[in-house]
């Protein structure tokens, strides 16, 4: 509910608005007190208690009495990172289970800046170490662009030299990609919630959503690269003709320039070259569609893998496409709006 205070003048010069009382008093304000006034980036203005710039530090107490399941407990783990808990703080009466200790290693190595401070019998303690504003979002975008691409490239040439090991590289590297995304997910909450941090990174709330969208978009083609690796043994064992191959690197190369150009577009905050990215997504759909064809003359499980290796080609495609959308959505939205022109 707004209130609405008029703009007194006092001493001459200065602009004075009054606290609303009832705010004042719930975060226990009282006279001389200072307060912290922060111009955002919409134009609004921020009053606040808080006139440090120090982090926020937020502890999350798990009891491991509630949780026997190790998928569980990771899932927790995740969760509570992504959220932005600084301290994490795994307790029991008794004494931990093995699993425990092997699912907080497995964490601890997933995650960036997360470290154990302190472990004894009953408690684990879990801190991060990172300074989020040493992280920029666009460093964190780039890096998972070029981990994504390269992934699909190899996938790709897995399959063209037959190559089981690069294969199973290719979805080696795919946690690489989820703990970029996880970062940016917890970098986004903590700014959400820490407008000093906003302040730090140099980065508005609405925009570091944006790189969340994008990152979640570049992960999810990420996940479309392991599975064009994962079905590419069948592939490798059966062999593969000319023509079939040649369509699938065609396929590969429209994919990944629709990848390419929507990033740069959205670095580049060029509108006009994201929509010539979706229009080109039809070119792409049309050849995966005879990849589809050509394999209806090989065998019934080879031809399969090959259909979803088309399909994931297609998909990422697809994915990019929804890049150079969050582009124009959001360059429309930074949009002035036309002046009514003076008579």
């Amino acid at each position: 509910m707004m209130e609405i205070r008029r703009v007194q003048m006092t001493g001459g010069s200065s602009l004075v608005v009054t606290l609303p009382k009832t705010w004042a008093d719930e975060q226990n304000i009282k006279k001389n007190d200072p307060v912290g006034l922060v111009i955002q980036p919409d134009g609004t203005l921020l009053v606040t208690k808080k006139v440090t710039e120090e982090p926020l530090q937020r502890t999350k107490e798990i009891d491991i009495a509630t949780v026997s399941d190790p998928a569980f407990l990771f899932r927790l783990l995740i969760g509570t990172y992504i959220t932005g808990f600084s301290l994490i703080r795994i307790t029991t009466k008794q004494r931990f289970p093995p699993f425990v200790r092997t699912v907080v290693r497995d964490f601890t190595q997933m995650t960036i800046g997360q470290e154990v401070v302190e472990e004894t019998e009953g408690v684990i303690a879990i801190k991060d170490l990172l300074n989020p504003a040493e992280m920029p979002f666009d460093n964190t975008i780039r890096r998972m662009f070029v981990i994504v691409k390269t992934m699909h490239e190899d996938a790709i040439a897995a399959i063209a030299s037959q190559n089981r090991t690069l294969a199973d590289d290719v979805i080696a590297r795919d946690m690489d990609v989820d703990r970029l995304n996880w970062l940016i997910a917890r970098q986004t909450n903590m700014l959400m919630q820490n407008n000093a941090l906003s302040r730090r990174m140099g980065i508005a709330p609405d925009m570091a959503m944006n790189y969340y969208i994008l990152s979640r978009i570049i992960e999810r083609v990420g996940d479309h690269a392991v599975r064009i690796a994962e079905n590419s043994q069948p592939i490798i064992d059966a062999g593969l003709d000319k023509k079939t191959m040649d369509a699938i690197r065609k396929a590969s190369t429209m994919s990944l320039e629709i990848f390419d150009r929507s990033v740069i577009s959205f670095f580049n905050t060029d509108m006009k070259e994201a929509h010539r990215n979706i229009e080109s997504i039809t070119a792409l759909e049309n050849i995966c569609g005879e990849i589809n064809n050509m394999v209806l003359k090989q065998e019934t499980l080879i031809a399969i893998h090959i259909g979803y290796v088309a399909e994931s080609i297609r998909r990422s495609g697809e994915y990019a496409g929804d890049i150079s959308e969050t582009v124009i959505n959001l360059l429309v939205g930074q949009e002035p709006v036309p002046r009514k022109q003076k008579k």
